[in-house]
């Protein structure tokens, strides 16, 4: 007969106060590895939500103390037997009783999140980096793209990542525009941009999708990662959530007032032999149920992540009249 351990759960599981957890950090916990442990327990008994560069309580606490320790990932035996100062664990337990009764996710207490290998600076002017756009970047587009493209359009930009992870992947003559509606998402692009000396490669542009690109550009490649979330999950998603910027986030009843925009208008600004690539998340299916007679191309990714589709120049022309068609429905600002 198994003992009964419901009791003993249930101790584990009784979520401590602020207080208690600050003080066990700072007077009772020694080394890497001991904080995280405790932290972890702490997040499992206060049923806190990852998402945000993490998938498990882990790394979410691991993250914490290697920003306070001005380390990155990943981190090693060394590292977990390491002893912390006084001041380290004072500022580890301000941060984790932050993100359990504030709820705000991690990259907006370190500052700082991880994509494509390479670091950026974020707060809540910007959603946090983690599309899986960035396997398509890592293998340079192909094969998808048969040569370096000589400009390419990163649109509705945030953090600016995708258009430096770009910029970084390829040479210098290849030429990159990040274009957000949101000054102040520009102001956090700037600042990464800025920290890899990329000025005169990526270009922020403020605009309203294609609304302030000049007639008549065109680019090789325009990669889109807009709002995508439908109504029903952006009311139903957990609350770390909701500490970024809405208009990030949701965009219409079924997520795709944003996506039908830019298909809309990306065969006007793309080369003849030019790429749309476009995620949409979980509004895939919208997508497919909005356009049944379009040849979307889902792409498989390997590094996990769904939503991610190609449509050539060509495709978007031949579809155009029925794109505008549907943008019609979605001419608010996105």
């Amino acid at each position: 007969m198994q003992p009964d351990l419901s009791a003993v759960h249930q101790l584990l599981d009784t979520p401590q106060s602020a207080e208690d957890i600050e003080q066990a950090i700072v007077k009772e916990l020694y080394t890497v590895q001991d904080v995280v442990r405790y932290c972890v327990s702490c997040f499992s008994a206060h049923h806190i939500f990852v998402g945000h560069g993490t998938d498990n309580y882990w790394d979410e606490a691991l993250e914490i103390v290697q920003a306070v320790m001005h380390l990155q990932p990943p981190c090693d035996e060394s590292t977990l037997s390491s002893r912390l100062t006084l001041s380290e664990r004072r500022l580890i337990a301000k941060l984790i009783t932050l993100r359990i009764f504030k709820r705000l996710p991690v990259p907006y207490l370190t500052h700082r999140a991880f994509f494509c290998g390479h670091q950026f600076y974020v707060d809540d002017r910007v959603i946090i980096p983690r599309s899986p756009i960035a396997e398509l970047i890592e293998q340079g587009f192909s094969p998808y793209l048969d040569r370096n493209p000589e400009r390419v359009l990163d649109m509705c930009t945030g953090s600016g990542c995708i258009a430096i992870a770009i910029a970084l992947h390829f040479d210098e003559d290849t030429q990159v525009d990040a274009v957000d509606i949101s000054p102040e998402a520009l102001e956090v692009a700037n600042i990464n941009i800025e920290g890899y000396g990329l000025e005169n490669q990526v270009t922020p542009i403020l605009s309203d999708l294609f609304a302030a690109l000049p007639k008549g550009d065109k680019y090789d490649l325009i990669v889109a990662n807009p709002p995508y979330v439908d109504e029903r999950d952006l009311n139903e998603m957990p609350e770390e959530y909701r500490a970024e910027p809405a208009l990030s986030l949701g965009s219409g009843r079924d997520g795709l007032d944003c996506a039908r925009r830019i298909l809309a208008q990306a065969s006007d600004y793309l080369n003849d032999d030019g790429v749309l690539i476009m995620e949409v998340g979980n509004s895939a299916e919208a997508l497919n149920d909005a356009f049944p007679q379009v040849p979307f191309h889902f792409i498989d990714l390997k590094k996990g992540g769904t939503g991610v589709f190609l449509l050539g120049a060509e495709q978007l022309k031949a579809y155009t009249d029925l794109f505008k068609a549907a943008a019609k429905e979605a001419e608010h600002g996105c």
